[in-house]
């Protein structure tokens, strides 16, 4: 009998990176999304705010619905999203009440397994992280700067 080739190593849970985002300019709406039901008036009311400034919408609906989907599955519900103008661009900021739980980059999967939530917003924004204040963990993502 043949030796048993060794498994597949798995990577590591990398961390997202942890901190404050830039300081953001004026509100643009904030949404409560209890469970996932909720997200299609989540995503239609960032449209609608978004289109009010001219904005393109597809990557900040995208992403909020990704984040807060992980929120809603890996931290403590209800998630808050916030969205802000920041300079030329925006701010999203999805906040759950899980602080003990940072969020993290899924490491090595067989497709079809999911986890790929994280590294798609982190390739659709042009910074994003995570801090927590009291009891509330704030995962945020910037657009367009």
């Amino acid at each position: 009998m043949s030796p048993r080739p060794p498994a597949p190593a798995r990577e590591a849970r990398r961390p997202l990176r942890h901190g404050l985002p830039p300081r953001s300019g004026d509100l643009l709406g904030t949404w409560t999304v209890e469970v996932t039901a909720h997200l299609r008036a989540l995503r239609a009311g960032l449209h609608a705010a978004l289109r009010a400034h001219r904005a393109v919408t597809a990557p900040v609906v995208l992403v909020a619905s990704e984040l807060t989907t992980n929120a809603l599955r890996h931290g403590v519900p209800p998630a808050v999203v916030t969205l802000f103008r920041a300079g030329d661009g925006y701010l999203l900021d999805v906040a759950d009440g899980a602080v003990d739980a940072p969020p993290a980059l899924a490491g090595r999967r067989p497709l079809g397994q999911g986890g790929f939530g994280l590294y798609v917003a982190g390739r659709m924004t042009d910074a994003m992280g995570w801090y927590a204040e009291g009891d509330r963990k704030h995962v945020w993502a910037l657009f367009g700067l």
